[in-house]
């Protein structure tokens, strides 16, 4: 069992009071962490607003080699980090691992990016109202950061905060997910105890409500960073006051399947794009759209690819989908099936408990007006709605406050095109699930799906403020 500490900057310290996290598959106790309250919360802020006059000033070279060296560390340790995220979330530990691996890759893309991080000169004679002198503008760190993470990716979205806050020069404030301390913990751990790390440039924090409004609402922060719920997202948006708040929030991820696609090869992936991670993804598939002509067919393949997945121990290498977070979470998936069910639609294949495991679940004879296409399901469910044109499709999957990542299973190149100028979200994928996300592209939404984006090159711009210099 993993005892977590906090870090007030680079000092670990323990608590008399603690919490207990308790494994969502085995109910073991599996970590255990000090209970944080608000001082702990301002007391880490003034720690990381006298550290930021030493971040800011640590040369490149040396934030480059700690992001390297913390990369280095964390492979090492891979297995480690890959069994402590098992036992606090029930991931697969086939997909622990794979975490762990992005999570390497998203730190030393980091390092990357910071070697090609510039502005540019700027031509102040090229209007008659200017005149001659040497002008640029430069990116400078942005301050302190608050980075609240939540659970499903409790270290790969971790280090989407941390490598480019503290590479660009930030001190941060880290409250991880408390269904993950011991994964938020030992990460940090390893920023902290590299020989090239910042003093004090990290601290570390829990809790929930209490400890987040104390860290938000603070005066200190610059850059408050947060991925969760729209709720919380949207009482961040109206308490931080005037600070740079980037948010990535939910999602209600569809994707359209045309006639002329390959239908065997898109229901094996929309399989996988619904129900990996227990369908706790922002980007999780929620809808599906089949045309009409081939919708038959495609929920045939669907229910075949669905009772193919595994379902069981965590812990098991095949393992494909484990538990759901806790208790509640199983309790309400099962009500969104219950409460389909009720407006007339039917379970194709799941809908029940498998080994107290909520079973991956298609729902099909499901129509727009229904709650589980209209909201976020974040569970292992995936409804299939018939649709007669590509039309009808886009207006529906436009028709949601949410906007993160949609596609299209096409070979028709024209209406490729059409998905590219029609689809209202902050990314598209063609010929794959909209749940694909890789480390290093930009990644946000639109609507209610957030604010400002992810991936190394582009959270960069959301830790760091445009600087302008003119020189006579």
């Amino acid at each position: 069992m993993v005892k977590a500490k906090i870090y007030m900057g680079s000092n670990a310290l323990e608590s008399d009071k603690k919490g207990e996290r308790k494994s969502p598959y085995s109910g073991e106790t599996v970590s255990s962490y000090p209970l944080c309250g608000a001082d702990d919360a301002r007391a880490a802020l003034k720690i990381a607003e006298q550290a930021f006059e030493d971040t800011r000033k640590a040369p490149l070279s040396q934030r480059i080699a700690w992001l390297r060296d913390v990369a280095k560390r964390l492979r090492e340790q891979k297995e480690m980090f890959a069994r402590t995220i098992t036992d606090e979330i029930g991931k697969p530990i086939m997909f622990s691992r794979i975490e762990v691996d992005r999570c390497v890759e998203t730190i030393e893309l980091t390092a990357d990016a910071l070697t090609h991080f510039r502005g540019e000169t700027i031509p102040t004679d090229a209007t008659p109202s200017g005149r001659k002198s040497t002008a640029f503008w430069r990116r400078v760190p942005a301050g302190v950061v608050v980075a609240i993470t939540p659970f499903n990716f409790p270290l790969n979205l971790a280090a989407h905060k941390l490598a480019p806050a503290l590479g660009a020069g930030c001190s941060v404030v880290l409250k991880p997910t408390p269904e993950a301390p011991a994964t938020g913990y030992l990460f940090a751990k390893l920023f902290i105890e590299s020989d090239y790390a910042v003093e004090d440039a990290l601290s570390l924090v829990y809790g929930d409500a209490e400890v987040g409004s104390a860290l938000v609402t603070n005066d200190i922060p610059r850059v408050i960073s947060f991925t969760g719920s729209v709720p919380v997202g949207n009482i961040i948006t109206k308490s931080a006051g005037i600070k740079k708040v980037s948010l990535e929030l939910g999602g209600n991820a569809a994707t359209f399947v045309e006639r002329s696609a390959d239908i065997g090869y898109a229901a094996a992936r929309c399989a996988v794009g619904a129900f990996v991670n227990s369908g706790q993804v922002c980007i999780s598939l929620q809808r599906i759209y089949v045309d009409a002509a081939i919708y038959e067919d495609f929920a045939a393949a669907m229910t075949e690819e669905t009772k193919k997945l595994k379902v069981g121990s965590p812990y098991e290498d095949d393992t494909f989908m484990g538990p759901l977070i806790n208790e509640e979470a199983r309790e309400r998936a099962m009500k969104w099936v219950e409460s389909a069910k009720g407006e007339g639609a039917r379970v194709v294949v799941g809908g029940e408990l498998v080994d107290g495991i909520f079973a991956p679940t298609v729902m099909g004879d499901v129509t727009d007006d229904m709650a589980i296409v209209c909201e976020e399901v974040f569970a292992p469910i995936v409804s299939l709605v018939k649709v007669e044109s590509f039309d009808e499709a886009v207006a529906k999957m436009n028709d949601s406050p949410y906007g993160l990542q949609f596609s299209v299973f096409t070979n028709d190149l024209k209406m490729t095109q059409r998905a590219l100028d029609e689809f209202e979200c902050g990314g598209i994928v063609v010929n794959d699930v909209p749940t694909v996300r890789f480390d290093i592209q930009p990644y946000g939404g639109m609507k209610l799906s957030g604010v400002g984006r992810e991936g190394p090159e582009f959270a960069l711009e959301e830790f760091t403020e445009i600087q302008s210099v003119v020189i006579f």
